[in-house]
């Protein structure tokens, strides 16, 4: 009697998901399972290009020949920078034929990490990191101003295409929270770029959506002009000068 509850609330679900084109969306972060859209089924014919064929096989040349399947993430982001910031199942499907796996061994990272995207993002793809430092020290409301002032919802693709808001765990840069990183797939994966941009505030990271509105780019690192780079406001307290040697380098003389 479980199983066919079980059985029939997963319907419902997949009734659902079905019916709402924005409930489908599915980021790494999203329900695990695919649903074929005409965008994204395994009949869409899908290869690397000739640049990036020469990229692929760089990286395999990284790896001996019978461990290629090491591969799969290099492979994987790869692909994703050539296919605007998503992987399609056309693309994991490539890539586990290149790496000669089954490819439920692809989907299977791919659906793991929340680096890769399985729908369709903005040329700027921006996250927020949600993590308690950064949540601390305003986080919600640095993605409040993003998504208030781009008029979507976390995970949704402006209209124009440019734009979609994001969130990403910690992203090792407590020290400068709160802070987002731009995802850029403006240009391609010739041109493609992920910067950290720290020390924001909601004023600040509605001015950097402009800046990429007019075609400029903001300067990475922290916004905040006071401080350099990981330094406190002010310039540095400590490690003013040469450190001092430990009294003994001859330990077994110690």
């Amino acid at each position: 009697m479980f199983a066919r509850r079980a059985a029939q609330r997963l319907l419902e679900i997949r009734q659902v998901f079905r019916q709402s084109p924005q409930a489908s969306r599915s980021f790494s972060s999203a329900l695990n399972f695919h649903l074929d859209t005409p965008d994204n089924n395994p009949n869409n014919q899908w290869k690397f290009s000739e640049t990036n064929n020469q990229k692929v096989k760089e990286i395999l040349s990284f790896y001996p020949t019978n461990y290629k399947q090491s591969a799969v993430i290099p492979l994987l982001d790869l692909a994703q920078q050539q296919h605007g910031g998503w992987l399609p199942v056309s693309a994991m499907n490539e890539v586990a034929r290149i790496i000669e796996v089954a490819p439920i061994r692809v989907y299977e990272v791919a659906t793991f990490y929340s680096m890769f995207n399985r729908s369709k993002v903005g040329k700027y793809h921006l996250l927020v990191c949600g993590t308690t430092p950064c949540m601390i020290r305003g986080s919600r409301e640095i993605e409040e101003a993003l998504l208030n002032h781009l008029g979507v919802k976390r995970n949704e693709v402006t209209k124009d295409g440019l734009f979609s808001v994001g969130e990403m765990e910690c992203m090792g840069c407590c020290v400068n929270a709160p802070m987002i990183t731009i995802a850029d797939y403006s240009n391609g994966s010739e041109g493609y770029t992920y910067n950290y941009i720290e020390d924001v505030t909601p004023k600040r990271v509605v001015e950097i959506v402009e800046m990429l509105k007019r075609g400029e780019k903001p300067p990475p690192g922290t916004q905040n002009p006071n401080r350099f780079k990981c330094a406190p406001e002010g310039g540095h307290k400590t490690l003013l000068g040469e450190p001092k040697p430990p009294p003994c380098r001859d330990l077994d003389a110690c």
